[in-house]
């Protein structure tokens, strides 16, 4: 089985605190899916119960009232990759997207198959049935884009409504590429801070590619430039994956650099700035280590 949490990324993979936004940026060749899986792990695995006595009627009463104030449900949209490839990796680590889903605790968006495609037996455009707890967006609006989301995040909270649910978007910046001059970077940061308003916090994902970053001599450029650094801004935690500045390596796959806001605390305190190396090999697992290790 894949290796699940490195032990030097366990302090940044716990459930982010309320209101936060933490932004994951990649670039070519150092791309976030393995990290994004690792937060869903976190976040969805059920600890393993540590033996206690038998409680009383009211000390178990408790204990369930605290264990429901302390669950975690995930609203998921991905526009890069399909459920398949997100139920895949997160197997390998040992998670059931499926019963999660079943249970109430997992959405999943798909931003992928109908938003662009037709499909075979339905037209661009057209409603798509929410099949085993999973939406699919098939129309390239904000408005559109909206609605799906907040219809998801009801989903999940209205089971538990002390459930505290974490919005991951999955390259949410592809729709500024895909939509042309249709939305702007402006209008989709309105749409992403509105629906902050309705989780207890959030994880994007951004492409940081020069390219899109650097020259910003062409409207799409610029618009990308504009949402990323924004979002930049706007983070409480920043996660940005690279190459590595010699080249590849077969040993280390990229690096990974960590920059907190003033005043984001971990489970052990306030988090630091720095920088590490990582290698994801062949299974699927990931190793994290300082440089010189």
């Amino acid at each position: 089985m894949a290796s699940r949490i490195p032990p030097l990324l366990d302090a940044y993979l716990h459930l982010p605190p309320e209101t936060s936004l933490v932004l994951l940026s990649g670039v070519l060749g150092s791309s976030t899916n393995w990290l994004v899986l690792r937060y869903l792990y976190s976040l969805l695995s059920t600890p393993t119960p540590t033996p206690t006595p038998t409680p009383t009627p009211t000390a178990r009463e408790e204990d369930t009232d605290s264990s429901s104030i302390e669950d975690t449900s995930i609203v998921f949209i991905s526009f890069l990759r399909d459920y398949t490839f997100w139920k895949e990796g997160a197997g390998k680590l040992g998670l059931d997207l499926d019963a999660l889903t079943r249970k109430g605790k997992f959405i999943f968006v798909d931003g992928l198959s109908s938003l662009y495609c037709a499909s075979p037996t339905r037209p661009q455009g057209y409603p798509q049935d929410n099949v085993s707890g999973r939406k699919v967006l098939s129309v390239a609006s904000l408005q559109h884009l909206r609605k799906e989301l907040e219809d998801a995040i009801a989903q999940v909270q209205r089971p538990a409504s002390k459930q505290k649910t974490v919005l991951i978007a999955d390259h949410l910046d592809l729709l500024l590429a895909a939509s042309g001059s249709d939305i702007s970077s402006q209008a989709l940061r309105d749409t992403l801070l509105n629906i902050r308003e309705k989780v207890y916090s959030s994880i994007v994902t951004v492409s940081a590619d020069e390219p899109l970053m650097s020259l910003q001599t062409t409207s799409l450029e610029k618009e990308h430039a504009a949402f990323a650094i924004t979002l930049a801004h706007d983070a409480n935690l920043v996660i940005s994956l690279r190459m590595l500045d010699t080249g590849t390596a077969r040993d280390v796959s990229g690096v990974i650099r960590v920059t907190p806001s003033g005043g984001y605390n971990g489970t052990d305190g306030t988090i630091e700035e720095r920088e590490l190396l990582y290698l994801v090999t062949g299974d699927g697992g990931v190793k994290v280590f300082e440089r010189g290790q």
